[in-house]
C-alpha cells in the first residue's frame, strides 16, 4: 500500500473506503429495520448517511471531532429551532414568515454560538446554524418537533455508526487485510 503514489487522483484510501461504508451500512440498517414486520420503521436513511460520513475521520480522534461537532451541533440547534419555532407559532399559528422570525433567527444563532463556545466545541456552530435554519425556515408548524427529534436521532445513529466503522476497522488492520488479500509481505526495513 505505501509504494503506492499519493498524487495519484484515482488513489481510493482507507478513509474513502471507511465513509462509504460506514454511510451504506447505515442505509442497510434503516432498509432492513423498514421490513421487520411489526416495527413500523419507516425512517429515511438520508440524516444519519450523513451524520456516518461527517464522522469518519482519519482515526477515532478525529472521528470524536468531525462526527462530534455535526452531533452535538445538531443537538444543539435542533433544541435552539424547536424552542423558537415554539414561541414563533406562539404569536402566528399558521407558521407563515413574517418580519418575527428574523428577530428570532438572529436571537438563535446568537444562541448557537455562545453554546457552542461555552461548551468548548466550536465546530458544532455550523451544522447547528444549518439545523437551526432549516427548522425556522422549512418545517411545517405540526412536524417541527418530530423533524428535530428525528434529526437528532438519526445524525446520532451515523456519527455512532462512523464510530464503530473506524473502531473496527483501524487503518493498520485494513493494510493488514489488504496486503494479505494481494499476497503481499509488509515492507521490512
Amino acid at each position: 500500500m505505501s509504494d503506492r503514489p499519493r498524487n495519484n487522483i484515482f488513489h481510493i484510501g482507507m478513509r474513502n473506503f471507511k465513509t462509504a461504508l460506514a454511510a451504506t451500512l447505515c442505509a442497510v440498517l434503516y432498509f432492513v429495520l423498514s421490513g421487520i414486520p411489526g416495527l413500523h420503521f419507516t425512517r429515511n436513511p438520508t440524516f444519519a448517511c450523513i451524520g456516518a460520513i461527517f464522522g469518519i475521520g482519519t482515526d477515532m480522534g478525529h472521528s470524536w471531532v468531525s462526527g462530534g461537532n455535526r452531533f452535538f451541533g445538531t443537538i444543539i440547534g435542533g433544541f435552539i429551532g424547536m424552542g423558537l419555532f415554539h414561541l414563533y407559532v406562539q404569536f402566528y399559528p399558521d407558521g407563515q414568515l413574517r418580519p418575527l422570525m428574523f428577530l428570532f433567527l438572529f436571537v438563535g444563532v446568537m444562541v448557537l454560538v455562545l453554546a457552542c463556545l461555552i461548551s468548548k466545541w466550536p465546530g458544532g456552530i455550523q451544522p447547528g446554524g444549518v439545523v437551526l435554519c432549516i427548522i425556522l425556515f422549512n418545517t411545517p408548524v405540526d412536524t417541527y418537533i418530530s423533524y428535530s427529534l428525528n434529526r437528532m436521532f438519526d445524525t446520532g445513529v451515523g456519527f455512532a455508526m462512523a464510530l464503530l466503522v473506524n473502531l473496527l476497522l483501524p487503518r493498520e488492520r485494513l493494510v493488514r487485510w489488504l496486503e494479505k488479500i494481494h499476497m503481499r509481505k509488509p515492507e521490512q526495513k
